[in-house]
């Protein structure tokens, strides 16, 4: 080797990244159902078949750069690759499969023409299905393809028409959906512009006036009908499979007779009440900030849910005036209070909350230092036993998204509320400016997208509530409260003449 160089290895000429081959192999895989959907049961052509199968991958890939752009995170992510090109296929598939049983019906019968009731299929299901596990966005574009095949398809391009206006009205209907049975609701909406649509063509194709006209708007008004049913049937199968959290899935998790919640009230009520001022205060940060507010309320009523453990170790639910933490030494205090994160994802993971969840129990605290402990461990310790910071840390992760963090900012500036002598809305304000600016300078906000403007939309929102919280009420007559004869004196019954 001469003048200590190392020689440089030859790359070789051809590189595939592993990614990148998944992905399209992901594309072939759904490329190849599409198609076969698409032309299954006819003669046609090699040439058309090979069309077909050329316009499934380029819309596919369409609908992939979408992502790229407004949903870069989804590019990534295989099991919401899998599960859209599933609905995608799926909703072709069952609109075919439809399509069977009405033809077989109509040969069977001879009463009606089967191309009459294509309006019933239900393809605006699988926009309903995106709208609920995804979002609105890929609802849409989602929407805009299946229009495309379904009238190619039927090689009608009003039928494009009408799946594009169904599709996207079950999108719109169920986008604001808190309760299974507001998906009924949106079959309606679907089921009335289904029957305008259906009878908006008819009228282009001078049909109108026909005696056909009513096995075509009792077709498209059926339709509605069999995209809820379907949707009903299919929304908590694909929320298992996915691991995915629907807004339906996290109100149901509110419920107070949910075991873990119920646990939670009767064993560690003050830690419970805590919570529920909490996910107020991340609820409405949320809002403001625009991310999920029902994951964050939810999040904040179970992020506390270790406790539960050992509750009298923890300052909210000491009833008596002994506190246990003084029996013990702060290194000792420090391992209990690390422990309730780890045993609030072992509850979680035992009930079967969402992952989502799970993610937000262990990072509510992300790395922060445990300050009480540290100080008086600091006071009492020798000078053989070294002690720092990190000894005091909690084991994070740090919040990995805007979410987490508003837990973990609501989370500190609701226990410090605690101690306020003085709640007037200055105080407050103060208070919460020394505690989200700690946060902010101890990194535990590094890791999510927040912004300036996001932090000051989330100060003005705490300090509105905490304000509102610790209002100030008039004493009632007949009501005060003497300290040294409460026992002594009974208030006195009040005359109304």
């Amino acid at each position: 080797m001469k003048n200590g160089k190392i020689p440089e290895q030859k790359k070789p000429f051809y590189h595939f990244d592993r990614n990148i081959l998944l992905k399209i192999l992901l594309l072939i895989i759904f490329a190849a159902i599409l198609s076969i959907s698409l032309v299954w049961g006819q003669s046609i052509p090699i040439q058309t078949i090979a069309g077909a199968s050329l316009i499934t991958a380029l819309l596919l890939l369409i609908l992939y750069k979408d992502f790229i752009r407004y949903k870069p995170e989804i590019k990534n992510d295989y099991k919401l690759l899998i599960l859209i090109g599933t609905l995608l296929s799926g909703n072709l598939i069952i609109g075919r499969f439809f399509f069977f049983l009405i033809d077989g019906f109509s040969n069977f019968s001879g009463k009606f023409d089967p191309s009459l009731t294509v309006y019933a299929l239900p393809f605006a299901m699988g926009s309903v299905l995106t709208a609920l596990l995804i979002d609105i966005h890929t609802a849409i574009v989602f929407t805009v393809i299946t229009s495309l095949l379904g009238g190619l398809w039927l090689n009608d391009p009003l039928y494009s028409i009408y799946i594009f206006s169904t599709g996207l009205t079950g999108a719109f209907g169920v986008i604001r959906c808190k309760k299974r049975s507001a998906i009924w609701r949106g079959g309606f909406y679907i089921s009335l512009l289904s029957l305008s649509t259906a009878l908006v063509i008819s009228l282009f194709k001078r049909q109108l006036f026909t005696a056909d006209i009513l096995t075509v708007a009792g077709s498209a008004f059926a339709n509605g009908l069999i995209v809820t049913i379907l949707v009903s049937a299919l929304l908590p199968l694909f929320e298992y499979l996915f691991k995915i959290t629907t807004d339906i899935k996290l109100l149901e998790l509110l419920d107070l007779n949910q075991p873990l919640m119920r646990e939670f009230l009767v064993e560690a009520p003050g830690t419970y009440h805590h919570s529920i001022i909490v996910g107020s205060l991340a609820e409405a940060a949320a809002e403001a900030v625009g991310v999920n507010p029902l994951l964050a309320r939810v999040s904040a009523y179970y992020h506390d849910i270790g406790k539960v453990k050992m509750p009298d170790y923890f300052i909210e639910n000491q009833i008596a005036s002994v506190n246990k933490h003084e029996k013990i030494t702060p290194r000792m205090s420090s391992l209990i209070l690390l422990s309730h994160v780890k045993e609030g994802v072992e509850l979680a993971k035992k009930h079967k909350l969402p992952q989502a969840v799970i993610d937000i129990i262990q990072q509510h605290h992300g790395t922060s230092v445990q300050t009480y402990f540290y100080q008086k461990a600091k006071e009492h310790h020798d000078n053989l036993t070294p002690i720092t910071e990190e000894d005091f840390r909690y084991p994070g992760p740090k919040p990995q998204t805007r979410v987490a963090a508003l837990v973990l900012m609501a989370d500190a500036v609701e226990a410090a509320s605690r101690v306020l002598s003085d709640t007037s809305p200055a105080r407050v304000s103060l208070l919460v400016e020394k505690i989200i600016n700690h946060c902010f300078i101890d990194g535990q906000l590094d890791n999510c997208e927040l912004s300036f403007k996001d932090i000051r939309e989330i100060k003005t929102h705490f300090v509105y509530l905490l304000s509102s919280m610790y209002h100030k009420r008039i004493n009632y007559p007949g009501f005060e409260v003497d300290n040294e004869n409460t026992h002594k004196k009974p208030s006195k019954a009040q005359v109304f003449k």
